[in-house]
């Protein structure tokens, strides 16, 4: 008698169609990834200015290798104290900010950085045929725009307290006018100020604005020249002993505010 194999058969347990995979989780996250871009998006397009330039200063940098100065000055600042030991890289990172403007070999010449007691000194000084103001008068020219807005949007970036000047020379106004040296260089000042606070210099930055008239020439032996009509930014240093003096301007400087509602040319 033969024997027969036995036949083996083998059922597959029916399941429930294979794993489905996780391709709805990778639709899910990238439609929440779009979401939040879009929140971000509306969110700056109604945040101020300076929120606008910080935030587009950290992706341009975002690890702030390129300057160390910039790595804070491109966001918001609030880590970065300005004191006696790095103002001349503020200085140079400034200077790098106004070469990008088409105008700047036009107006280098009017433009002096200076390092001095009482922090960094900025020095906007005026041609016979007027640099940044027209003659005679408060109101910015184009040049003199372009060139706040750029050193605002730098500043603005820095814990640091500006106070802003205005100085004229030596010539008088009309015995008969009822405006003089004194009001114009306030008035200059003052433009200045709110020129800046519009583009980027937060309102508590501005410590000073004063109106020196034809007190503190540039040229004492020129009291006519041109350029003693100027306005002065000076970025004031912190103390970076304690995080109570950090907030405190340094007292480097002798200067008192005009007393008179002053301003000149």
């Amino acid at each position: 008698m033969e024997k027969t194999t036995p036949v083996v058969i083998i059922k597959k347990k029916g399941g429930h169609g294979g794993h489905h995979g996780g391709a709805w989780k990778v639709a899910y996250a990238d439609f929440v990834t779009a979401m939040m871009a879009l929140f971000i998006v509306l969110w700056l397009l109604n945040s101020s200015k300076q929120v606008q330039v910080a935030v587009g200063g950290y992706f341009k940098d975002p690890t702030g290798t390129s300057k160390k100065v910039g790595s804070n000055m491109a966001g918001t600042g609030e880590n970065f104290i300005l004191t006696r030991d790095n103002m001349p890289k503020l200085k140079d990172q400034l200077q790098q900010a106004m070469r990008q403007m088409s105008d700047f070999e036009k107006l280098r010449s009017h433009i002096e950085m200076t390092v001095t007691a009482e922090g960094l000194r900025i020095e906007l000084s005026e041609s016979a045929a007027g640099t940044f103001f027209d003659n005679g008068s408060a109101k910015l020219n184009s040049d003199g725009r372009t060139l706040l807005i750029t050193l605002a949007q730098e500043l603005g970036k820095l814990p640091n307290k500006i106070s802003i000047e205005g100085h004229t020379d030596s010539n008088p106004y009309a015995p008969s006018a009822n405006y003089g040296n004194w009001e114009l260089s306030t008035d200059r000042a003052n433009a200045a100020r709110r020129l800046m606070q519009d583009n980027g210099v937060r309102a508590d930055q501005v410590m000073q604005v004063r109106g020196f008239a034809d007190q503190r020439l540039r040229k004492p032996d020129a009291p006519l020249d041109p350029s003693n009509r100027r306005i002065s930014l000076i970025v004031q240093y912190v103390m970076k002993d304690t995080n109570e003096d950090a907030a405190k301007p340094s007292s480097g400087s002798s200067d008192k505010p005009a007393e008179s509602p002053s301003a000149s040319h």
